[in-house]
């Protein structure tokens, strides 16, 4: 039985990289929205008043919620591939997956709140 393995290279690594997000982005409604948040919110960290430092530090956050949403999209493909019936695991599986999104999505806004009262001086 020859296992699902292609051969790797540093180039075939970065292509098989590079047509998964191609692949993502067209198949996932809700990755292109995490790509929509964060477009927007790119552009809302780079435009405020407030020093590089903490711009980037806000932009940087945005990946959090993308990688998530990849992560979740990965659980969710390899659970229909082995089973399209409903089953509690499989359901447990896409809960996690999607709990992993929302925590993410608290957790950058948690580090945008505390960013900007830093960088505002709030407290």
């Amino acid at each position: 039985m020859k296992l699902n393995k292609p051969k790797y290279s540093l180039f075939k690594n970065g292509r098989y990289a590079v047509d998964g997000l191609i692949d993502i982005i067209e198949t996932e409604s809700s990755f292109k929205m995490q790509l929509l948040l964060f477009f927007v919110m790119s552009i809302v960290a780079w435009e405020l008043p407030i020093s590089f430092g903490y711009a980037s530090m806000l932009f940087l956050s945005l990946f959090i919620p993308i990688m998530a949403e990849i992560a979740n999209s990965s659980i969710e493909r390899a659970v229909d591939l082995i089973t399209r019936d409903y089953h509690i695991l499989a359901k447990r599986a896409k809960d996690a997956g999607a709990a992993l999104v929302l925590l993410s999505l608290i957790l950058t806004g948690l580090i945008w709140i505390f960013v900007l009262i830093a960088a505002f001086d709030l407290v």
